[in-house]
């Protein structure tokens, strides 16, 4: 088997600083993420911004995980780590509903290149960094000290699928697997349900520039991820979710090849503020869901595991 090594090898320590420095610079009138607030995010004072982070990233957990994507998990597990305060508020399953709290601790870049070391000490197959849109100039801040102490596996960047083109742009040659998320297919339903009238143009537009700079996935020999986009997509009740037409734009304008993650993850009890979804989806609603995805073209269909209860995972705490 080829030896397999992370994107980010490539670059060059001056080429890592110069990114993390250009990351660094968007947070002072900070467009890190596609909310685009606009605040100062280098002092802790002054209006905090949709997501309540400074200079410091929160992290809420991180460890090994065994319940992500199959081609994450692998044999070893997934290296996860949770960052909280997420600037798009969607509590209809778990990762959400744990990102959006203020549990966890701050960190400094040093801090947490530590945990991305120890995860690879935990000889797990990558680091996956959940919910990292509002935190990328820290992220790579992090990396450099990281790659400089010994890091080699590859990064997987874990994304509701609402981030910035503009910042991904520096993540080229740097993240290897991108992850992220399309929820709706129509505009009214993103508005009504995130809160957020612009995501169907902006996640069409993130998922593009994801897949032009990683291509579609490529495993191993054991099938664990190395390389590439996947896709998730969360099946909702009365297919509210529009998620024939997201599999037809994936076909259309991305690749038959996407590797595409159906999930029946949706949990009802958090999504008490919208009667018409406060219910399970039903095997019906699900079958029907998968049906419409493999006549759509898509190759890669992942059912991924039965729904997983929604309790508290443990927290980082001071």
């Amino acid at each position: 088997m080829k030896p397999f090594f992370p994107a980010y090898f490539n670059l060059s320590t001056a080429e890592l600083e110069k990114r993390a420095q250009a990351a660094h610079s968007h947070l002072e009138k900070c467009d890190v993420c596609a909310r685009n607030c606009g605040v100062n995010r280098l002092y802790e004072v002054g209006d905090p911004g949709i997501c309540r982070t400074g200079l410091r990233v929160r992290v809420t957990s991180y460890g090994v995980d065994m319940g992500e994507e199959s081609p994450l998990v692998g044999t070893k597990g997934s290296g996860t780590i949770f960052f909280s305060r997420l600037p798009m508020k969607f509590k209809f399953y778990q990762p959400y509903e744990i990102g959006d709290s203020d549990d966890g601790i701050d960190m400094e870049p040093e801090q947490l290149a530590a945990i991305m070391l120890e995860l690879q000490d935990s000889e797990c197959h990558n680091v996956n960094l959940v919910a990292p849109s509002h935190v990328v100039p820290q992220i790579l801040a992090a990396l450099k000290i990281a790659v400089k102490a010994g890091l080699f596996l590859p990064l997987v960047y874990n994304s509701d699928g609402y981030d910035s083109v503009e910042i991904l742009k520096l993540l080229d040659g740097v993240i290897d697997i991108y992850l992220p998320d399309m929820r709706f297919s129509d505009p009214a339903a993103a508005d009504r349900y995130l809160r957020v009238s612009d995501y169907i143009k902006i996640n069409h537009a993130v998922v593009k520039e994801m897949h032009h700079q990683v291509g579609d996935l490529i495993t191993d020999d054991f099938g664990v991820a190395k390389h590439g986009l996947m896709v998730r997509h969360l099946v909702l009740p009365r297919n509210l979710a529009g998620t024939e037409d997201i599999a037809r734009h994936l076909v259309k304008e991305i690749s038959p090849n996407t590797y595409f993650h159906l999930m029946r993850r949706y949990f009802p009890s958090l999504g008490r503020t919208f009667p018409e979804i406060n219910r399970p989806v039903t095997d019906a609603e699900y079958d029907a869901a998968f049906n419409w995805v493999k006549k759509a073209g898509l190759q890669r269909i992942d059912l991924g595991p039965l729904p997983r209860s929604p309790g508290p995972q443990p927290a980082l705490t001071k």
